[in-house]
């Protein structure tokens, strides 16, 4: 049977390997679809899916060492929360655009993952 760190491993494959090659190689495109046309477009937006290339590539290593890549959980769970604080709410209040399916995925993500990350594993040795 498969564990739940490796389904969410599985899972940020899914969802990242997507998001990664859009962003850097078609970056207009993951404008109007990754952050559903809520900003202009910049070039910044490669630089998300460097990110999220580097979040595919460790969570592939992830599938065969769960506890040794927990941290790219903990960044994950860093930097989502993050943005959800300083960007989406402040937005939401605001009445100003941001990507509405980025945020309730996320919003998932930050509400799962302290369930998931391996903290003894990561703050015990």
């Amino acid at each position: 049977m498969i564990s739940v760190i490796k389904l969410v491993y599985v899972a940020n494959i899914l969802v990242a390997d997507w998001i990664s090659i859009t962003s850097l190689f078609f970056p207009k495109i993951a404008q109007q679809s990754v952050f559903s046309g809520a900003f202009e477009y910049s070039e910044a937006i490669r630089l998300v899916g460097a990110l999220w290339g580097a979040i595919f590539i460790l969570s592939i290593l992830g599938l065969f060492y769960p506890g040794e890549m927990g941290l790219v959980l903990l960044l994950q769970f860093i930097y989502k929360s993050s943005w959800l604080i300083v960007a989406a709410l402040p937005s939401l209040i605001n009445h100003k655009a941001y990507p509405k399916g980025m945020a309730l995925f996320f919003i998932i993500w930050v509400l799962v993952l302290p369930f998931v990350i391996p903290w003894k594993e990561l703050f015990m040795k």
